[in-house]
């Protein structure tokens, strides 16, 4: 098994029967939406994808008439806290968010009660230009996941960023998505049923 399906096998073990009903009903993305996001995202990690290919989201995704709500990925929050994983397409509207960290925060950068930024994390990149994969559990405004293209020196390309609110902060979580769903395969999973 790969590290996906292993990741994906141990969410389905942990589930509540509430929330078995709504793994049944999940479906993978189209080759169409994965096409969109990878030539939005050239350098989209294989392992995004093949989740992707398996589950296209579990973030208030409709899958036929059933609306999927499912903690997918794990943080460094707590054990208890989780992520949904966003859809293809909801992965590409986050494009929106075009401000840089910059341009955010301007004159509070630097002011650790107000906002800490990892020093591998480029501050004048758009948000845009990182893909946004994870929304946390409370809709995304605590917390939210994404892949970092841009790394400031000292950093790596496809970089694993967790934004958190209040106070605010960015840091690098993993070098890569597939490190990242190793360090969530050694998790005890606390996440997936949480709500």
């Amino acid at each position: 098994m790969t590290l996906v399906e292993r990741h994906l096998e141990k969410v389905r073990l942990h589930l509540d029967e509430e929330n078995q009903e709504q793994w049944a009903v999940l479906c993978g993305a189209t080759e169409q939406a994965l096409a969109q996001l990878v030539k939005r995202y050239p350098q989209c990690p294989p392992e995004l994808q093949q989740l992707l290919s398996k589950v296209d989201g579990t973030y208030w995704k409709k899958y036929g008439g059933q609306m999927v709500n499912l903690l997918l990925l794990a943080s460094d929050v707590g054990e208890d806290f989780g992520y949904y994983l966003l859809s293809c397409e909801q992965m590409q509207e986050e494009q929106r968010f075009g401000d840089s960290i910059d341009d955010i925060y301007g004159e509070w950068l630097g002011q650790a009660d107000v906002i800490d930024v990892d020093s591998r994390i480029d501050t004048s990149v758009a948000m845009s230009e990182r893909l946004c994969f994870a929304h946390c559990l409370n809709n995304g405004g605590t917390s939210r996941l994404y892949i970092d293209f841009h790394p400031a020196t000292g950093g790596t390309c496809g970089q694993v960023v967790r934004f958190l609110h209040d106070p605010d902060s960015y840091i690098v979580l993993a070098d890569s998505f597939e490190a990242y769903i190793a360090g969530v395969l050694e998790s005890n999973y606390a996440f997936v049923s949480e709500y």
